[in-house]
């Protein structure tokens, strides 16, 4: 047989295979391999707004409202040790402190995950403007990889310069519709709008400083604190420019002590109590009655 021949029956057969199979009715059988990466999401209509966490406590929607957002989950584990994901230490630190501000009443609450999920940074955040929070705290635990007996948490809020930026984008992104601070961003110029964003922005930050330093005063002697507790950074789950915002480092999954104090009743219970109360000196200060 000539090589030309040859050729010509390697890629005819398969074809002539299959399409006898195809006659008779039968079919090859396929390996699973890669079948179980296959993830199937069911999205809403185009133009529908996702649906928004619920929210817990007084109807009355004058009060205040934080939410709490419990960081990492679903395909992102975060930080682990010791047997622990960081995502499922944040989402009961999450719970235990909902459910404590619901306990002592006067304060809405809502969480950004109540599951196993996953949200991309902007969302977390988004949540909370669009349910009108005036509060958001993001709950995340630390690696301190190979390090022994690193412990203690950590309060961060946005640095200047990543609040000046995020300021600008802001203004720059958002169309002449929004709203800061329940200040109508339309009908004026670029350049006011760049200012009422910036000063909201400002006034967002010290809020956002009392509110840490309020985390620091309550939980003193009640919680762990690392030498340094007090911090900022350019994080992105904190860049709302109307939105007072705390990223809470709960201490550390590598450190076996303080990953089985965070997980246990116990822990999740004092956890819930020291900020529960700083949430609340925090919205009677922002009433005038503190």
């Amino acid at each position: 047989m000539s090589l030309r021949a040859q050729l010509w029956l390697i890629f005819l057969a398969p074809v002539v295979l299959m399409g006898a199979l195809f006659a008779l009715g039968l079919t090859l059988p396929m390996p699973a391999l890669g079948r179980g990466y296959v993830i199937r999401i069911t999205l809403p209509p185009a133009g529908e707004p996702a649906d928004l966490p619920q929210v817990l406590g007084p109807k009355d929607k004058s009060r205040p409202l934080i939410v709490i957002d419990a960081g990492h989950g679903g395909h992102d584990p975060g930080a682990s040790g010791n047997g622990i994901e960081e995502k499922n230490l944040t989402l009961g630190l999450a719970k235990a402190l909902r459910d404590e501000i619901v306990k002592e009443g006067g304060i809405r609450v809502a969480l950004t995950r109540s599951d196993d999920r996953y949200l991309v940074l902007a969302e977390r955040f988004g949540i909370a403007r669009a349910l009108g929070a005036d509060l958001f705290l993001s709950i995340h635990a630390d690696s301190a990889g190979d390090a022994d007996g690193v412990s203690g948490a950590s309060i961060y809020t946005l640095s200047n310069t990543a609040s000046s930026e995020a300021a600008s984008r802001f203004a720059d992104r958002e169309n002449s519709a929004d709203v800061i601070n329940g200040v109508a961003l339309d009908g004026r110029s670029d350049m006011i709008n760049a200012i009422l964003v910036q000063l909201s922005q400002r006034k967002t930050q010290e809020d956002s400083n009392v509110f840490a330093g309020l985390i620091l005063r309550e939980g003193k002697d009640r919680l762990k604190f690392h030498s340094q507790p007090l911090r900022s950074a350019e994080l992105a789950v904190l860049r709302a420019p109307d939105l007072p915002s705390v990223l809470y480092e709960a201490g550390f999954v590598t450190n076996p002590q303080e990953a089985e104090a965070l997980t246990s009743p116990q822990g999740r219970a004092a956890f819930a109590k020291v900020m529960a109360r700083a949430i609340r000196i925090y919205f009677a200060r922002q009433s005038g009655d503190g």
